[in-house]
């Protein structure tokens, strides 16, 4: 049985489903992989046998997606289900490149709510940490491409809380700070955590 994956009140909106995404599919995705033709479908580089890339046509459409909306959506892929623009938002930064524009958009239209007064001190720790890790991106062992960077912003924002943003543009320990990053990222992924800090933290989002 599929998971229901991220709860993104999309509406009408195919953004994502329009923007030039490759979308990885593993091994254990068996009943998505069974409703994709196998001829959309090409193997990972670098990954082992099995993990497969649905791509896109020249209009950077999703081959699944039609004029009804997804015609695989009950068996859509895992990366589909936990997809969530709000990252973007959250860290301050855009979805990418042109071809990402669309995302981008809908981005634009997030506003954050604030029901205590840490929730604004927490999130403003997410958007310096963001920018750190954009002036800093040579510095990490693994590209630090938009959908990276924002879920990084996010998982490692309280080695930031303490931070001016003075501290984030011009620290004299910048190695320091990006040595604490990688350890409080890796500890987050050590933890299996699904949930991202702002919805622990109960924000609320809503459309402009």
């Amino acid at each position: 049985m599929q998971d229901k994956g991220t709860d993104v009140p999309c509406g009408t909106c195919k953004a994502c489903c329009t923007s030039s995404y490759f979308i990885q599919i593993t091994p254990q995705e068996t009943e998505t992989l069974a409703h994709i033709p196998k001829e959309l479908l090409f193997p990972v580089p670098g990954l082992p046998k099995g993990h497969m890339l649905l791509g896109y046509d020249q209009q950077g459409r999703c081959p699944m997606l039609t004029e009804k909306g997804c015609s695989i959506y009950q068996y859509r892929p895992k990366t589909c289900r936990s997809y969530d623009c709000r990252i973007f938002a959250a860290a301050g930064i855009s979805a990418g490149e042109e071809d990402k524009n669309r995302v981008t958009q809908q981005v634009r239209q997030w506003q954050f709510s604030y029901p205590a007064p840490e929730d604004r001190i927490q999130h403003a720790a997410v958007k310096k940490a963001a920018t750190f890790l954009q002036e800093h991106a040579k510095e990490f062992p693994f590209p630090i491409v938009p959908t990276k960077l924002a879920l990084m912003a996010i998982k490692v924002y309280d080695v930031f809380l303490d931070k001016t943003e003075a501290d984030t543009a011009h620290s004299n320990s910048d190695k320091t700070t990006v040595q604490a990053v990688l350890d409080s990222y890796h500890q987050f992924e050590s933890l299996s955590e699904e949930t991202l800090p702002l919805d622990k933290k109960n924000r609320n989002l809503s459309k402009k």
